[in-house]
């Protein structure tokens, strides 16, 4: 345990950046699915590993403490303080886990609270102009009067076209795994802050896909952009989203349709993150059977 329990906690450091080169070159849905998946890799990885080095702690307790004393040689896997660091690290990522999980579901029920949908459709009589897809079984699509008074009549379409995106894809469940993944795991909240993005973009390209121009869905998330308050409406996936001048930029240019082989290296980060914990456990149940044989 003394080399690969801790290869994972230094390459999770290394996955944002390897998922944010590579989701430059390839469409921003191959760019969701992949970072989002790292992500998971990453944190589970993360976990596995500090917990391995949690449990060491179970050394310095009775009985096996007694058996220190007797000069038995019982493997001692790391120092009493790295594993107290450990499970001090893994019971900050479980509140923060908790509080993240809480915000999204207080954001989800103010949202379902505004009023009752038809046909998926909720038009809420608010001067402010914001529109925000609600997840849901099924989901629906809150708009307020300020934003469709906003937008003329292509504009709405556009509107309409990237908010439907995000319910049709299930955006909300890439964007929560990212966010869980970055609250046990705090080297990855820029990955969670790249997915956050680029589901917006995908949103976007399907938009652009929907009205057949790139042009409108540009000026259209400029124009809410400009309107809306966007840090309202957090964690809630809106129009008027994550990274508005990025999004503007990239819709001018056309939709990058990628090579997925630039994927390879986080494919190989992932792998080698999952082989290292898999080692990592073999050795603590080496050092766990090493235990077991003195209490027998």
């Amino acid at each position: 345990m003394r080399t690969w329990v801790y290869l994972p906690l230094l390459l999770s450091a290394a996955v944002p950046w390897l998922a944010s080169w590579a989701g430059a070159r390839v469409s921003p849905a191959a760019a969701v699915r992949t970072a989002a998946t790292a992500a998971a890799v990453a944190t589970a990885a993360w976990v596995c590993c500090l917990s391995l080095l949690a449990l060491t702690l179970f050394d310095d307790l009775p009985p096996l403490s007694a058996f220190d004393d007797r000069g038995l040689g019982l493997p001692e896997p790391v120092p009493g303080l790295v594993a107290l660091a450990a499970a001090a690290v893994l019971a900050a990522g479980a509140v923060r886990l908790a509080r993240e999980v809480a915000r999204r579901r207080r954001v989800l029920r103010e949202l379902r609270a505004v009023g009752c949908p038809h046909d998926g459709l909720l038009v809420a009589d608010w001067a402010e102009p914001f529109a925000v897809a609600v997840p849901g079984r099924p989901g629906h699509l809150l708009v307020t009067s300020g934003m469709l008074r906003l937008l003329d009549g292509r504009e709405r379409r556009v509107l309409f076209a990237h908010e439907r995106s995000h319910l049709n894809r299930c955006h909300h469940r890439w964007v929560a795994v990212a966010a869980w993944s970055a609250a046990l795991n705090p080297l990855l909240a820029p990955l969670a802050v790249q997915v956050a993005h680029a589901v917006e973009r995908w949103a976007d390209e399907d938009a652009a896909a929907e009205v057949g121009n790139r042009e409108l869905v540009a000026r259209t998330v400029a124009k809410a952009a400009l309107a809306g308050d966007a840090k309202r409406l957090e964690p809630a996936m809106a129009l008027h989203g994550s990274g508005v001048v990025a999004r503007v930029r990239a819709l001018q240019a056309p939709c990058p349709a990628g090579d997925r082989r630039v994927l390879a290296g986080l494919a190989a980060c992932c792998t080698l993150l999952l082989a290292a914990t898999v080692i990592a456990a073999g050795d603590f149940v080496s050092v766990a059977q090493a235990w077991l044989s003195q209490l027998s």
